[in-house]
C-alpha cells in the first residue's frame, strides 16, 4: 500500500471516546518496549509519526492514527510495565479490554512480541484472550535485525512453539530495515 497520507489524530483514555472512532481500525498491541511505535512509523514510512522512547511504558494512553484518510492505527498501552501504579495498569487492561471486545470497526489486532525473547506469559495470555474472543490477530515478532541467522532460526521456532502457531502464521519483522513491512500490508489490505 502506498502511504500518502498519515497523522496522528487523538489520544484516549476513556472506552466512551473509543466507541466514536468510524474508520475501519487496525490495533497494535504487545508488552512495554516491543517496538509498536517504531512499526508504526516504519508502516507508514514517517520518522516521528508515533513517538518511541528508550524507557518503557511510554505509551499509557490509547493513541490513534488516521492512514489515507480511511482507516485507523491504535497503538494501545503497552502490557507488563512495573513501574505503573496497580490501579493504573488495571486501568489500561480494562481500556484495553473493554475497546477489543466491543469495538465494532476493529479489523485486525496485531500481537507483537519481541523475537530476541521467548514470549512472555502476558504474550500468550493475549493471544488466548484473543481466541478465546474470536477476534481476529496476526502475530508480528520484531526486532529481526538484531540476530544473526542462527539466532533468527532458533527464534522462529521459540516464538512460534511457545504461542502454539505454525512458523508461517507468525510475520518476523525489523523496523529499522524495514523487512517484511509488506506482509503487513497485505494483512491490512485483505480486511479493508
Amino acid at each position: 500500500m502506498i502511504v500518502k497520507q498519515a497523522e496522528f489524530l487523538t489520544s484516549i483514555a476513556t472506552t466512551d471516546k473509543l466507541e466514536q472512532l468510524t474508520l475501519p481500525q487496525f490495533a497494535f498491541v504487545g508488552r512495554s518496549n516491543v517496538g509498536k511505535s517504531s512499526l508504526l512509523n516504519a508502516l507508514c514510512n514517517r520518522k516521528n509519526l508515533a513517538k518511541t522512547s528508550s524507557t518503557p511504558g511510554r505509551t499509557r494512553l490509547v493513541n490513534i492514527f488516521q492512514v489515507n484518510k480511511s482507516f485507523l492505527f491504535v497503538d494501545l498501552p503497552g502490557y507488563g510495565f512495573a513501574k505503573a501504579s496497580k490501579t493504573e495498569q488495571a486501568g489500561w487492561q480494562n481500556l484495553i479490554g473493554t475497546y477489543l471486545e466491543h469495538s465494532k470497526n476493529l479489523q485486525m489486532v496485531f500481537v507483537l512480541v519481541d523475537c530476541r525473547h521467548q514470549p512472555t506469559e502476558k504474550d500468550l495470555q493475549m493471544v488466548d484472550y484473543l481466541y478465546a474472543y474470536q477476534i481476529p490477530f496476526k502475530v508480528v515478532a520484531t526486532k529481526t535485525d538484531k540476530l544473526n541467522k542462527s539466532e533468527f532460526l532458533k527464534s522462529k521456532n521459540v516464538v512460534a512453539s511457545t504461542l502454539g502457531l505454525g512458523k508461517d502464521d507468525i510475520i518476523f519483522v525489523s523496523s529499522e530495515k524495514k523487512q517484511n513491512i509488506d506482509k503487513i500490508w497485505e494483512v491490512v489490505e485483505s480486511k479493508l
